[in-house]
């Protein structure tokens, strides 16, 4: 059975923050390793220069100390990017609701499905499947509602088992079929990861989505 109820706006998704760059120690021993040389270069006694060996060792030293700093620039960037500020916006994800177009989780209590049917749509059908993906029920629902209510029944009325299951809006003029649109609901985040540059998130239904594709948020 699916009732309409009225429609909701979507809240935003939790913030990110960025933190700022330290200076190392080392970098600050690389400004005075190279005072010192430039000291030393010119107040060399022109009688006594500098021997060119020892000259050249030196300079080795300023290049290998040259690259480290940058090394550990690059390092501290890497766990910045990789570590802490990103660990803290996972965090956040894991343990809220999300609305996104996925499978869902059934145990037992209606659930609220989000969809909108074609504008040019007489009626619209919403297609209920269970894990496997067979078709357990086919529910006419208003063309004009875009959030509806399921009540976690099959077609003969009966309560189906906890589980994961999905629904697809199907719109349809006279007998052609418009389009077919796979509906939203909440999910509870079991895991946030980070994988290509982008914040997934596993879903208590098994589903993996991209954080992007999140309409909705609560706790």
């Amino acid at each position: 059975m699916i009732s309409p109820t009225q429609s909701n706006t979507a809240t935003p998704a939790p913030n990110q923050s960025s933190n700022g760059e330290k200076t190392t120690g080392l970098a600050s021993d690389f400004e005075t390793f190279l005072k010192m040389l430039t000291v030393q270069a010119q107040n060399q006694d022109p009688l006594k220069p500098l021997d060119a060996s020892e000259y050249a060792s030196q300079l080795a030293q300023f290049s290998m100390v040259e690259q480290q700093v940058q090394t550990n620039d690059l390092l501290s960037a890497l766990g910045q990017a990789l570590g802490g500020g990103n660990l803290d916006k996972l965090g956040k994800w894991v343990g809220m609701d999300v609305r996104t177009p996925s499978a869902f989780r059934f145990a037992g209590a209606p659930v609220t499905l989000f969809a909108k049917p074609d504008p040019a749509a007489d009626k619209a059908v919403m297609v209920i499947r269970d894990s496997e993906g067979a078709i357990i029920d086919r529910i006419s629902v208003p063309k004009t509602d875009q959030k509806m209510i399921w009540a976690g029944t099959g077609s003969d009325g009966q309560p189906l088992p906890a589980g994961s299951y999905s629904a697809t809006l199907e719109s349809f003029d006279g007998d052609k079929l418009l389009s077919e649109e796979l509906a939203s609901a909440y999910n509870h985040v079991v895991e946030a990861q980070i994988s290509d540059n982008k914040v997934m998130l596993t879903l208590e239904s098994g589903q993996v989505v991209d954080a992007s594709a999140v309409t909705g948020v609560r706790s």
